[in-house]
């Protein structure tokens, strides 16, 4: 009798150990970000489902599972993928990572997954998603983060993945340390996300939302990788520009930053990644589509607007890529 009591207690500890350090995952906008880092979650054992609006990245993922490729090889990771929540049941965690503009919809969209003690995580760029999910399903579902992790669409179910070294940082809009942070993050850890429970998860945003704003739009603009990109001297000057303006921005609305040096943010941004690389701005305007301007350096000039400070750089970012977004859109070749 001991002896099955002794077994029995074993097996109930191991399935409490595996559902702490397992989750039922459901990454919505399994694009090149979210399809890497829902592969290496599948990988190390959650339950994950990639939801892609692409039935051709879709139907290839099912067909013959996601392809990651790291430096020139290639694996395949088992994984299932839906071009929407219907079916799925309710999930552990949701981690969103559609375009900032598509954050409302896709939400709504989301409702199916959403149970009792679902966590909504957004691993966005920009400012103001958490808000808008928020107002969805409830401030007290909602955690923040920012990662560094990247991925470029090689075709339909195949990603160039980085997660190497890459940092991935989350937390509570308040600033508690809860329960439920450490579990995403031990989760996020044991699939090789090196991922850090931080108190002040809104100055890591503005942290990203500076490096974003140093890359991205220059990047949009001159056509360039980070290969480039690094090596035009001009470039550099008009990113520390814009940035110096946005961390003045961030200061005045009283964010503590990691740093304030614009030379420490430049190389940040590149760290780590090969020189054909692309920035997700740059990405969306080779595919015709519209970019996150808005919500990157139009937020540092929106929030600049409400202290009184004036950021003509970003204005001028903001500008130039509106006139690309406006020619792949309306102008002939």
């Amino acid at each position: 009798m001991q002896k099955n009591l002794d077994v029995f207690c074993v097996f109930y500890n191991l399935n409490l150990i595996k559902r702490w350090i397992l989750l039922k995952i459901c990454i919505v906008g399994a694009g090149a970000l979210g399809s890497t880092i829902g592969g290496v979650l599948a990988e190390s054992g959650s339950e994950v489902y990639l939801i892609n609006r692409r039935e051709e990245v879709v139907d290839a993922i099912n067909k013959n599972g996601l392809m990651l490729r790291n430096g020139k090889t290639d694996r395949v990771v088992a994984v299932q993928a839906r071009t929407s929540c219907a079916g799925i049941g309710a999930v552990d965690l949701v981690i969103v990572l559609v375009k900032s503009f598509h954050t409302k919809q896709a939400i709504e969209n989301a409702r199916d997954v959403i149970g009792e003690n679902t966590i909504v995580l957004s691993l966005q760029n920009g400012l103001g998603n958490e808000e808008v999910i928020a107002e969805i399903v409830g401030e007290e579902r909602v955690i923040a983060g920012k990662t560094y992790v990247g991925g470029v669409v090689l075709g339909p179910g195949h990603v160039q993945a980085t997660t190497k070294g890459k940092q991935t940082y989350i937390g509570e809009l308040d600033g508690r340390i809860t329960e439920r942070v450490k579990r995403v993050a031990k989760v996020f850890d044991r699939a090789g996300l090196l991922t850090t429970v931080t108190s002040n998860i809104i100055g890591i945003i503005w942290d990203k939302l500076l490096i974003n704003a140093a890359t991205g739009p220059l990047s949009g603009i001159t056509r360039l990788p980070y290969g480039g990109l690094y090596k035009v001297p001009e470039i550099k000057e008009a990113a520390f520009a814009a940035v110096l303006e946005g961390i003045s921005v961030a200061k005045a609305h009283g964010v503590s930053l990691d740093t304030e040096d614009p030379e420490t943010i430049w190389w940040k941004a590149a760290e780590g990644l090969p020189d054909e690389f692309k920035t997700s701005l740059l990405q969306s305007i080779e595919k015709g589509s519209e970019t996150e301007i808005d919500y990157i350096n139009g937020a540092i000039v929106r929030w600049g607007e409400k202290r009184n400070i004036s950021t003509p750089v970003n204005k001028t970012l903001v500008a130039n890529i509106k006139g690309i977004e406006y020619a792949l859109q309306y102008c002939e070749e």
